[in-house]
């Protein structure tokens, strides 16, 4: 079963939660993109709902709250310290505050239900606050209560919580155990390349690589094969393969280079049985949400393909994870 190929899909769903540093106000076009957001995810799970897409949402906390009272209700008693007090999205409300009562920037339950409510969708958690597990200043207790808010909000939607995605990739290896204890048995790591490697703030050269490596080939890609992953590390690390960067208007050659890229290693990996493991934020598509949902179809549709031609499997990062750890007691018990 594990020797079949295997594609992952997880979603870093986090609206401005995750962008108040790139998008410090809330102007009128940063509100549109929002909103083109918003209308993109119930597109998306209509892809997926359509063609039996398994996809992980790793959803911000943050965004379970209807309104501003429930927001103050929920609010951790040891909030994260950062030296950096510009990546602290509680410094941010607190100098700009919400833009009304179920602000549609910050707030999204509605969409968290459709979400639940469509077939085959996972939903994790983004952490609770978008936490920065690499920024100065921060601590493994302020950590712990951020996740423990995270999956409290989620049990009371009837959600457990049972992956996690690290914001802005900062995977730390310290805070596995407390993964642990608080439940969660798969988390997202970044690939085994030098520029994919966790920092609290990338330089200016990593991310040039990061952004011509989802064009053209800069280092080969390395497989990853579920039978290979560690089953017994809790929580079992699932490596990303690639970031699904939204499509830019005036560059058509660059558009095809990149979706060829995916395309071709989705082949790769259906092929050879190893794991694909695409990501992206709902916000990328923000900008220009017909001409990259048009482009997630073509991606189904190649998955279609390579399921039929090779038995290419779609499931989420919990489903995976409990598999891998039924085999590894299979194969225990056996020997």
């Amino acid at each position: 079963m594990l020797e079949q190929g295997t594609f992952v899909i997880s979603i870093d769903f986090e609206l401005h939660w995750g962008c108040i540093e790139s998008k410090k106000e809330l102007t009128t076009d940063h509100q549109q993109y929002f909103l083109n957001t918003r209308k993109a995810i119930p597109e998306m799970l209509s892809i997926f709902k359509k063609h039996n897409i398994h996809a992980t949402w790793a959803i911000v906390g943050m965004l379970f709250n209807k309104n501003i009272d429930e927001w103050e209700k929920n609010k951790p008693l040891n909030l994260p310290k950062y030296l950096d007090s510009k990546v602290s999205v509680y410094d941010w409300i607190e100098k700009n505050n919400f833009h009304s009562e179920d602000d549609p920037f910050h707030f999204a339950p509605a969409l968290i239900e459709l979400i639940k409510n469509t077939k085959h969708q996972e939903i994790g958690t983004h952490t609770y606050s978008h936490y920065y597990c690499l920024e100065q200043g921060q601590s493994q207790e302020q950590f712990f209560e951020d996740i423990t808010i995270a999956k409290k909000i989620a049990l009371q939607n009837n959600i457990e919580i049972k992956s996690l995605v690290f914001p802005r990739n900062q995977f730390n290896k310290e805070y596995l155990p407390l993964c642990n204890k608080l439940g969660i048995t798969s988390i997202r790591s970044n690939p085994d390349v030098w520029y994919w490697s966790p920092v609290a703030k990338s330089t200016f050269f990593r991310k040039l690589c990061r952004t011509v490596d989802a064009y053209l080939k800069i280092i080969p890609q390395k497989k990853v094969y579920l039978k290979e992953i560690n089953a017994q590390a809790s929580p079992i690390q699932l490596p990303a393969s690639r970031l699904y960067k939204p499509w830019i208007p005036r560059f058509s050659i660059i558009n095809k280079l990149k979706l060829n890229r995916i395309l071709n290693e989705m082949t790769s990996a259906a092929k050879f049985g190893s794991c694909y493991h695409l990501w992206w934020h709902p916000h990328n598509f923000g900008n220009h949400p017909l001409e990259c949902l048009e482009e997630l179809n073509k991606i189904v549709n190649h998955y279609i393909i390579l399921n039929k031609q090779y038995g290419f499997q779609s499931l989420t990062m919990n489903e995976i994870a409990n598999r891998l750890m039924i085999n590894s007691t299979e194969n225990k018990d056996f020997s």
